[in-house]
């Protein structure tokens, strides 16, 4: 299988329209199966990816997005860098109200870690204690 860039990995996210943009609501996917690899052992790291995001007009194909997951199995990256890059990516393609990724790895060497990443699209969520320390 080819391996594919981290630069190109959006390619792979499929979106479909979101038929109820006039409502906030929540889709929550969770992935059990996670793998990527440790870039300093080459040993794989495990972890469970919680997808959480309230959609504007795209919702993410699962499918895709399944595949967009399986895409790390051979990639040797952090934990912090993964779970960066796929909100990152995530957030490209579908430009939610909101966005949470939570990644759950196992534990390795006695230290479980939980990594999240939050993304807030300033059209929907003002920031009130940022607004408190501008005033």
């Amino acid at each position: 299988k080819k391996t594919i860039n981290m630069n190109e990995k959006t390619k792979i996210l499929e979106t479909f329209e979101n038929k109820y943009p006039d409502r906030d609501y929540t889709v929550t996917h969770i992935a059990p199966e996670f793998t990527s690899l440790c870039p300093k052992t080459g040993q794989p790291d495990f972890a469970t990816i919680t997808l959480e995001y309230e959609p504007d007009k795209l919702c993410v194909e699962l499918k895709s997005y399944k595949f967009y997951l399986q895409s790390y199995r051979n990639d040797g990256i952090f934990f912090e860098s993964v779970t960066n890059k796929i909100l990152d990516d995530l957030v490209e393609v579908t430009q939610p109200r909101y966005m949470k990724i939570t990644a759950e790895f196992n534990t390795r060497g006695g230290i479980s870690s939980v990594i999240e990443a939050e993304y807030y699209n300033d059209e929907f969520y003002e920031d009130e204690e940022e607004g408190e320390l501008l005033n």
